[in-house]
């Protein structure tokens, strides 16, 4: 019998997928084997030994301590494309909001009532204040070709938006998604100087930490309109507002609230909602629970964030799972250890990502204690399950 710890309320879709006859899942259970969890901060939470795998329902682990984690062997999942749809909608909406003021213009209408007969004129009569600019015709640079950055461009490109896209690391399976319509940015530069609108679509790493600042923003165009549903922190706050004040940024669409943000000329501050959707919540706790399933009946490793994605059908009724660390020699101490205690290896795949490293092996029997006691030897090892 598995057992899932839930730190978040998570969506009934998801732990449906959770076979009762195999696993039990709550938020108070002791000794887990595997964890789902939302936005719930795990950073000071001392993971039980048992714990060997965390999923994530949503594609940021900012939550997560990834690096402890890894280094005592626990996989990090996270959901990446699950909730694509829900923010790409929201994009959209930031487009508009971004363009013609309606959240102000929503609110000025507030101001006016109790005129009476009066309110039409007073309408006819302020609306003027709020006029911007269509977005057909105009140039939308995206930064970030992922899931949603793929789903914004060809979106804003059936909107009769001129697109660039700028993604150094672009997957083939995210090309193959994207309109061949949309223009390739060889830099960011190129972004920066031609476009009307930028609209942010990158994880939050120490390389894109505040990528639009002071530096950045004086390379834009005058009145450019900048859209963050990624991390806040991609965006200085400081150094947006400044630009706001002075209009070289026209406006600054964020999902990411700050103090200093609410309330400013300019800023349409949105309280992250950008996978605020039950169709969202319901994708991602599925698209976890079965990324959890996968790997602790067969060993299978997809959408990490940790260690390298691993996944191979099963030969034989015994798999070995090595978590260990990327080092000459490794397979070979394995293999002639296993050789050593009699058992035939049927099928072995390895992969490696950076300093670490994951090998499935499977064979007819083995014994996990035997098995454990054996591999824990070799230098370099830090987790080692039998599954049957």
């Amino acid at each position: 019998m598995f057992r899932i710890q839930t730190l978040n309320k998570i969506s009934p879709s998801g732990l449906d997928c959770f076979d009762k006859k195999n696993y039990t899942y709550g938020d108070q259970l002791d000794a887990p084997d595997a964890i789902m969890v939302r936005s719930a901060a795990m950073h000071d939470m001392e993971l039980a030994k048992s714990v060997k795998a965390i999923a994530r329902a949503g594609a940021g682990v900012n939550n997560i301590p990834v690096d402890a984690c890894t280094e005592q062997g626990v996989v990090v999942f996270n959901t990446p494309g699950a909730n694509a749809n829900a923010v790409k909608e929201l994009v959209i909406a930031g487009l508009l909001l971004s363009s013609r003021k309606i959240a102000q213009s929503m609110e000025w209408v507030k101001t006016i009532k109790g005129n009476g007969a009066e309110v039409g004129k007073m309408v006819e009569k302020g609306k003027s204040a709020f006029t911007g600019p269509e977005l057909m015709g105009k140039k939308l640079g995206v930064v970030g070709l992922g899931a949603i950055g793929v789903l914004v461009a060809n979106a804003a490109h059936n909107l009769g938006m001129d697109v660039y896209g700028y993604d150094p690391y672009l997957s083939v399976d995210a090309a193959w998604h994207l309109s061949r319509s949309i223009k390739h940015a060889n830099t960011l530069k190129e972004i920066f100087e031609n476009c009307d609108y930028i609209s942010l679509h990158v994880p939050l790493t120490a390389e894109t930490k505040y990528l639009v600042n002071r530096e950045s923003i004086a390379t834009m165009r005058d009145g450019v309109r900048i859209l963050n549903f990624a991390r806040g922190d991609l965006v200085n706050s400081e150094d947006i507002l400044a630009a706001l004040s002075v209009g070289k940024v026209a406006s600054y669409v964020t999902d990411f609230p700050s103090d200093e943000l609410i309330g400013a000329e300019g800023v349409v501050a949105i309280p992250h909602l950008g996978a605020s959707t039950p169709e969202s919540e319901d994708n991602c706790a599925r698209m976890a629970a079965r990324e959890l399933i996968d790997y602790l009946e067969n060993g299978n490793i997809t959408n990490s964030v940790n260690l390298p994605n691993v996944s191979a059908p099963r030969e034989t009724p015994c798999r070995i799972c090595i978590i260990h660390k990327n080092i000459p020699n490794m397979i070979a101490q394995i293999s002639a250890l296993l050789s050593g205690m009699g058992k035939n290896i049927a099928n072995l795949t390895n992969k490696s990502r950076k300093d670490y490293a994951y090998t499935l092996i499977d064979v007819e029997d083995a014994d996990e204690d035997e098995t454990f006691s054996a591999l824990k030897n070799i230098d370099g090892i830090i987790r080692v399950r039998v599954i049957k």
